[in-house]
């Protein structure tokens, strides 16, 4: 008779159970740890032998076949089912492997569609859209059989000296939610068992360090821990039953994340109500040794690690093998730590449906990638997450244009493009070293032959390109690089400054160099201290904009510029986030007003770096230096708010209603919105709260929901937003979470510094006790 694990009609606990009561020691530490793809290549092949020297026992995951090696789809999906035919035969109880990789902005992987990055995503304030593109995400790693992407990254990033900004979705805790929770539900689908598992990151307080240094110490307290940093976690956990959360390589308050029951239990679970597998992110466990100085020995961090609830050890096994079996058999570990664990990991793989289909289909593998629809859908969100910051009417482009000047190092350059987490920005640690650093420092096992990574790239659209296919034959364009973005060399000036002085508009595109392998100007682990477009960029907009030629002036980064004196020369400046393979298109479509602009940030924008951190939802008392309001070199005020970004149309808001009750009741805000311009367009409609009198000190403006909604000309619609009240509860002084009576402000805009309609009410009752982890999210009805 069959084992229960083997039967997919028996119950999946069951399932757990009963193959967990068979395995041996070696077997469960095995499911607890993972090893990189490449190291079953040798001599440019695949070697199932060395699938039986090295992982015996079999394996949990395999660590990245896609973001380490050149493979195309076809050839990705042989080696993973290879993989996973030699674990499954050559091991005693056949546990299937899970293959993991990165999907940031788009899988990373070759030939997989490059989508904006994550911070573009946000920037969409769009839901929907994020959605579908997750979906495409999940189809490409179906189709190569990788069943859990190390995405989503739900850090609230509030100082944009950090690298990994970038790889967020910005600074409020309710649009990473909102953003964030769309990714998971297009990822993992209705059932899991033909999704792919996400995996939230960095738990907890990650993109808050000490001096916008990646790994940095965090410095929080309980409330603001809570209240924000934890805020998107709790949203995608409750939404979504998100299948695994990520630790964060840093310590808050002397806890590394990694090693801190108090984070990965009492918060994480007991609090918030995860009930999934926590993923090691690389080297974590090890860094209690090296790096926070918690551990003595490799065993003491594998201990001190599983102890806290961090169930699997990435990439590979440094401490969950042979230094965890010491602690162990020493009598310093309980056997029943290890099985809580190993549970975890079993029950995702039977939610995967691994045991029944281990396989995928080779010859249907490269048919998922690169379809018309999935460049369709990246060119609509590089439109959508374009951000025109200010627009003197010089944009949209005229039809009657002749002469068109592009400059700019990021004018036509596909590598600018790139995210840090794109492919192939993220393969640069390994084609472009001779000793093969990873991100986090470890070496990565280099495949040779067919598996070999290079600088491989999907047709890519740069500006240029999407311009001169925009315009046609109609408009004159000329290009002058003029720059490099980085460097002191400013010997194209001359050719940009005359093509500039002959056009009838001059486009500028500078730009950031997204990546991990330096010289680049952001990513992971390449954080900074100045926050001005890098090299010579400034001098040539200066010298662009003497000519007197109207100048569109467009930031082409993953970092969050001060850009006061480029606004200042520009007459119409943009914000494009890393683009990816449809950037060129995208943003020429905005240029045109194809396209009506939409895209709103998802953080505040400093008008030096000396403000930072800089945010719209700061406690009350934080939006000012007293006693003066500024500061005495600069205001207190963001150059551009959260929220923002304009629209060659105009909408007015009107007809505010609130209806609100006592404290257990939800509070409806309705209004009416028009366009009054002469143009169809998207906007974005904000709601934020105040709570004016409180037990603490709260924000200023918090924002409770959104809505993007589409008008014509002339058109009306209402909006109605209904905000229960656990959505203004907070931490008390007692750290109880309350939603207490009083008076409360709601205020409705196009961002938060541009608030069109107010109204305070008051809430009656008694103070009421929520949960954090049973928020009710605002909900949206247009009418």
């Amino acid at each position: 008779m069959s084992a229960t694990y083997r039967d997919p009609h028996a119950p999946l606990e069951e399932r757990v159970e009963n193959l967990l009561s068979l395995m041996t020691l070696d077997e469960k530490l095995a499911q607890l740890g993972s090893y990189w793809s490449t190291a079953f290549i040798s001599t440019g092949t695949f070697d199932p032998d060395l699938v039986r020297q090295k992982i015996p026992h079999g394996i949990g995951q395999v660590t990245r076949i896609g973001a380490a090696t050149g493979l195309r789809p076809r050839e990705s999906a042989r080696l993973m089912n290879a993989l996973q035919k030699s674990v499954i035969e050559q091991t005693r109880l056949g546990i299937p492997i899970i293959v993991h990789e990165e999907a940031a902005g788009g899988f990373c992987h070759r030939d997989a569609t490059v989508f904006p990055q994550a911070i573009a995503l946000a920037a969409t304030w769009n839901p929907e859209r994020v959605k579908q593109v997750a979906e495409a995400i999940r189809t490409q790693m179906m189709a190569v059989g990788a069943r859990h992407a190390l995405a989503p990254v739900l850090d609230v990033a509030r100082d944009p000296r950090w690298g990994r900004v970038e790889e967020t979705y910005g600074e409020d805790p309710v649009l990473i939610g909102a953003i964030g929770t769309a990714y998971v539900q297009g990822l993992q689908g209705d059932d899991l068992a033909h999704g792919v598992a996400a995996t939230g990151k960095h738990f907890l307080g990650y993109a808050l360090s000490e001096g916008g240094r990646n790994w940095a110490p965090v410095h929080l307290g309980p409330r603001e821990l809570r209240e924000v940093y934890a805020d998107p976690f709790a949203t995608v956990i409750r939404n979504t039953g998100i299948a695994t959360i990520m630790n964060s390589y840093a310590s808050v308050d002397g806890l590394p994340c990694a090693g801190s029951p108090a984070i990965l239990n009492d918060l994480l679970r007991d609090e918030l109500g995860f009930t999934g597998a926590a993923v090691a992110d690389y080297s974590s466990i090890e860094m209690l040794l090296y790096h926070h100085r918690v551990a003595a020995t490799l065993g003491e961090a594998a201990r001190l690690a599983l102890q806290a609830g961090l169930d699997m050890e990435l990439p590979l096994i440094n401490c969950y093998g042979e230094p965890l079996k010491a602690e162990i058999e020493a009598g310093r570990l309980s056997l029943d730590v290890i099985d809580t664990a190993v549970r975890r990991v079993l029950r995702l793989k039977f939610q995967l449906g691994l045991f029944e289909q281990p396989y995928v289909d080779e010859e249907a593998a490269s048919s998922a990638f690169q379809t018309p629809e999935q460049r369709d859908l990246a060119r609509k969100v590089v439109a959508e997450s374009t951000i025109l910051l200010q627009n003197d009417g010089v944009l949209p482009l005229s039809p009657t244009l002749k002469r068109l000047a592009i400059i700019g190092p990021g004018a036509d350059d596909a590598r600018l493009l790139q995210g840090d987490y794109h492919y192939p920005t993220h393969l640069e640690l390994i084609y472009a070293s001779d000793k093969e650093p990873d991100a986090v420092g470890l070496t990565t096992p280099k495949a040779t032959g067919e598996y070999a990574p290079g600088p491989y790239y999907t047709p890519h659209v740069t500006p240029l390109a999407g311009l001169q296919a925009a315009l046609g034959d109609r408009v004159e364009i000329r290009y002058a690089k003029g720059c490099e973005v980085l460097g002191e060399d400013r010997s194209g000036f001359a050719d940009a400054v005359q093509i500039a002085r002959d056009a009838d508009v001059a486009v500028v595109v500078v730009a950031g160099k997204s990546g991990l392998q330096r010289p680049v100007t952001v990513g992971e682990a390449n954080d900074a201290t100045n926050l001005d477009l890098t090299g010579v960029q400034p001098e040539l907009i200066e010298a662009l904009a003497a000519t007197g030629t109207p100048l569109v002036v467009v930031v082409l980064s993953g970092r969050i510029h001060t850009l006061s004196e480029v606004a200042k020369r520009a007459n119409a400046l943009l914000q494009l986030f890393p683009a990816g393979e449809e950037g060129g298109n995208g943003l020429a479509d905005i240029l045109t007003g194809r396209v009506n602009p939409s895209g709103r940030l998802p953080v505040s924008m400093p008008r030096v770096v000396g403000q930072v951190p800089i945010y719209a939802g700061t406690r009350a008392g934080g939006d000012r230096a007293m006693f003066f309001d500024d500061y005495v070199d600069a205001p207190t005020t963001p150059l551009f708010a959260f929220g923002h970004g304009l629209s060659y149309t105009t909408f007015t808001y009107s007809n505010l209603n609130i209806q609100a009750g006592k404290t257990t009741d939800p509070i409806q805000v309705s209004l009416e919105v028009r366009n009054t311009g002469e143009r169809a367009g998207d906007e974005v409609v904000q709601l934020y709260g105040c709570d004016l009198v409180a037990s603490v000190a709260r924000p200023n403006r918090i924002l409770l929901g959104f809505a993007r909604i589409s008008l014509a000309p002339n058109e009306a619609r209402t909006i109605t937003f209904t905000v229960h009240p656990s959505r203004l509860a907070f931490y008390d002084p007692a750290m109880r979470f309350v939603t207490e009576p009083g008076a409360f402000r709601f205020s409705v805009g196009a961002s938060s510094a541009d608030i069109r309609l107010e109204q305070t009410i008051t809430l009656e009752g008694e103070t009421v006790t929520f949960k954090q982890r049973e928020i009710v999210d605002t909900t949206v009805a247009i009418d």
